[in-house]
């Protein structure tokens, strides 16, 4: 078929006339009969401009041995291959592998919390009469466990990545479920919804109540009390932030399978950006926090940037997806 006769065809099948395509292109109505009666040939940008209308390739316009049924069956086993499919027993796994670490995750974040805690306390042993340590050896004690507790939260993330491995295109690539499994995952899903429901609203209270600790030792006369207070919130952070990711976890899991929220077609191409800016943002907000931390010594209020942080980064994530939804 030579490239007038896909003109007509793909024009006729669009339900355009010739000046409907005229105007799409910006040309004359004559320049479209021309092309159709094969007495001239579109320039190359025009070419271009035809393929991005009819949805085609170049190559389909141009190889006069392409049909359209052989493009078309083409394009559908393409876009068949790049598609995964999930049977029941991959599924299960998924979701049991994530029931089982749902709460070493949490563990891991919880432990990061409470790790300026360790600097708080260890790091004012020498006012202790009772423990004979100098001010440098009691903050050489608190680094030394600060860093442990980190290391420690560090080998749990790593360790839960490499037990996802083999399930990382759940999240990244279009799937589709065998027969039974979104059955499965829904009934899953809405026995879970209660207990959910209820460690998100405990959670979420915990944290809008963590300040409650500061302010009340603002009113105390001890030497000790600003830092029991921090020392208090984190705690009370830590403990509702464990809640939300252990549910969280479980809960994103049944989204994965479903493909519903961010874990849509449509929000995994757009997670694919917004995690390589969430690379590069929580380095750079780590880096922050030990500058302040070790330069001015504030480790009792540099523990501030990461809710701050948390806050902005659902800003700057909103930005993102703007952008991306704007090119579209």
């Amino acid at each position: 078929m030579i490239l007038a006769d896909k003109i007509i065809l793909l024009r006729k099948k669009s339900g355009w006339s010739q000046e409907d395509l005229a105007e799409k292109l910006n040309v004359s109505r004559q320049s479209i009969s021309k092309w159709e009666g094969a007495q001239s040939v579109p320039g190359m940008d025009k070419i271009l401009q035809l393929s991005e209308i009819f949805g085609v390739s170049t190559d389909y316009l141009l190889k006069d041995s392409i049909e359209l049924e052989e493009y078309v069956e083409q394009e559908s086993k393409s876009e068949e291959s790049s598609v995964r499919y999930v049977s029941m027993e991959e599924a299960n796994s998924y979701l049991d592998l994530t029931q089982n670490i749902a709460h070493k995750m949490a563990l891991g974040v919880a432990m990061c919390i409470m790790s300026p805690a360790i600097i708080i306390t260890l790091s004012n042993l020498y006012l202790f009469e009772q423990f004979s340590f100098s001010e440098n050896q009691s903050q050489a004690i608190a680094l030394t466990l600060f860093f442990i507790t980190i290391a420690s939260a560090v080998v749990i993330f790593i360790s839960i990545g490499m037990k996802f491995k083999d399930f990382e295109y759940l999240k990244t690539e279009p799937i589709e479920t065998e027969y039974g499994v979104s059955g499965m995952v829904k009934s899953k899903m809405k026995a879970y919804k209660e207990t959910y429901s209820k460690y998100n609203i405990i959670g979420v209270t915990l944290c809008i109540l963590s300040v409650l600790p500061v302010i009340l030792s603002s009113f105390a006369d001890k030497d000790l009390t600003d830092g029991i207070g921090v020392i208090g919130t984190l705690f009370m952070v830590a403990v509702g932030v464990f809640m939300l990711v252990t549910v969280g976890t479980i809960w994103s899991s049944f989204n994965v399978l479903l493909q519903e929220g961010e874990y849509s077609v449509e929000g995994k191409a757009k997670s694919k950006v917004v995690g390589s800016i969430a690379g590069i943002y929580w380095l750079l907000t780590t880096a922050l926090y030990l500058f302040i931390s070790f330069y001015y010594g504030a480790w009792d209020k540099s523990w501030m940037i990461w809710p701050v942080a948390g806050v902005l980064f659902g800003a700057v994530a909103a930005i993102a997806n703007l952008v991306i939804k704007s090119k579209k």
